[in-house]
């Protein structure tokens, strides 16, 4: 009923996709929040369950992006050509991210329940405190937020993890089209959880979490989402035309090149979060 209501072919300009994505995180995350908080034993999935939810509300808009950014690939050729014909898509699903974001953080904060984004938290004591994962999840659900990994093994950890999440996308995208929006909550969730962190759980300082995250999020997450149209737009264009058709090597090379342009991006997040970020917030 809810895809009816907020249907893809209907939505308009890219920023309303952010309205969708504080829409559909906060039911995901309320819904848990209600159902599972009286039980022990489902608590412990609260923080899987938040992403499943919201990945089966966002699963039309991402179905129906990938299907449209595939039509209008067979058309287009050269790296500029590609970047101009997919902009929008990308933009629209940047907004959709931040939507996701805001709610997640919002919501998590309020409520004030360690279980609701649990495994995301889990998640980022693994990249930023590789060591000493059990102590960090200790001390970061809802206590306060001291203590780092020492600079060189936080470097790899990030760079591992970006790395893993890229393939993964790229994986998920071949195999299931829409299924990437997977990896991409996961990752909006994951955000949350550290913003949460950041602000040692301060509805007001959510601003700023947001920014401390933000400003390598933002390209990193937009690498993430090339990848995905890359991966999505390769499957649809094989399962259509096959592998031998003049029009599959046409989609063949544009979807190298959205993954060179996502590797590109990619390495400008990390580089951003490594030697800028940490010089904004200390």
């Amino acid at each position: 009923m809810l895809e009816s209501l907020v249907n893809p072919r209907n939505e308009k300009g890219p920023w309303k996709m952010f309205f969708v994505g504080l829409l559909y995180a906060s039911i995901s995350i309320l819904l848990v929040h209600w159902l599972f908080r009286n039980d022990p034993t489902l608590s412990k999935a609260s923080g899987i369950m938040v992403v499943l939810f919201c990945i089966m509300c966002s699963l039309p808009f991402m179905y129906f992006i990938i299907r449209r950014e595939e039509k209008e690939d067979e058309e287009v050729e050269g790296l500029f050509s590609v970047w101009r014909v997919h902009k929008d898509a990308i933009s629209a699903l940047m907004w959709l991210f931040l939507g996701f974001i805001i709610a997640f953080s919002f919501w998590h904060i309020l409520l004030h329940d360690s279980n609701l984004l649990n495994f995301q938290i889990q998640s980022y004591c693994q990249i930023n405190s590789p060591g000493n994962v059990e102590s960090c999840v200790q001390q970061y659900s809802f206590g306060d937020s001291t203590g780092a990994a020492t600079k060189s093994l936080r470097f790899f950890s990030i760079i591992e993890n970006n790395v893993y999440v890229m393939i993964f996308t790229l994986i998920f995208s071949l195999l299931f089209g829409a299924g990437a929006i997977f990896i991409l909550v996961w990752n909006a969730s994951v955000i949350s959880a550290a913003i949460g962190i950041f602000t040692q759980y301060k509805i007001s300082e959510i601003p700023l979490g947001i920014a401390r995250y933000m400003i390598h999020g933002f390209p990193e997450i937009a690498a993430y989402f090339i990848t995905a149209l890359a991966g999505g737009i390769f499957g649809v264009g094989a399962i259509r035309h096959g592998f031998k058709s003049k029009k599959f090597v046409r989609i063949l090379e544009n979807t190298a090149i959205l993954l060179f342009i996502a590797l590109v991006v990619l390495i400008f997040a990390a580089l951003i979060e490594v030697y800028f970020t940490p010089v904004l917030f200390k």
